[in-house]
């Protein structure tokens, strides 16, 4: 049984819908599990697309139908998940091909805490208008929240 034609589209714009959860889509989420299989369907009986291998990850829910969420990782790459893969936990990879520096305040005037690889993965603890404060391989600090894949321009949170 096909699901519904209304699953198959995406939100006209972002935050628009609220389905299912009640949560808005687009949202950011990361992987529960180390092994995430993703599905070209909404169901087990979907054949499975690839498996991330990796806990934490960031991935973008784009849509919601029944327990199964529509994501889109940091390549672009689309496919379903059950929702029971997925957790609230905030994380993001470093994009773009530079080395970035973390700072110890959300200055470039801060201290320097360490510099970071491009697509290393970081847990955000708060985000403010322009800043996120992350922690990773034992480094706390803040880096520019347009270094970030796993966090929206506007979003603020802590």
């Amino acid at each position: 049984i096909p699901f519904p034609a209304f699953a198959q589209e995406a939100p006209q714009a972002k935050g628009e819908a609220f389905r299912q959860t009640g949560y808005p889509w687009p949202r950011f989420v990361s992987l529960r599990s180390d092994e995430v299989f993703v599905r070209t369907g909404p169901g087990k009986r979907y054949p499975v697309q690839w498996v991330f291998k990796k806990s934490g990850l960031p991935v973008e829910i784009i849509l919601e139908y029944d327990v199964w969420r529509k994501i889109k990782d940091f390549d672009g790459q689309v496919g379903w998940v059950h929702k029971g893969l997925l957790s609230g936990k905030r994380s993001a990879l470093i994009s773009g091909s530079d080395i970035i520096s973390i700072y110890k305040k959300p200055s470039q005037n801060s201290d320097v805490m360490a510099n970071l690889e491009p697509k290393l993965l970081v847990f955000v603890d708060e985000c403010r208008p322009d800043w996120c404060r992350i922690n990773t391989a034992g480094y706390k600090g803040w880096l520019e929240k347009t270094v970030l894949w796993g966090v929206y321009e506007h979003e603020k949170f802590d």
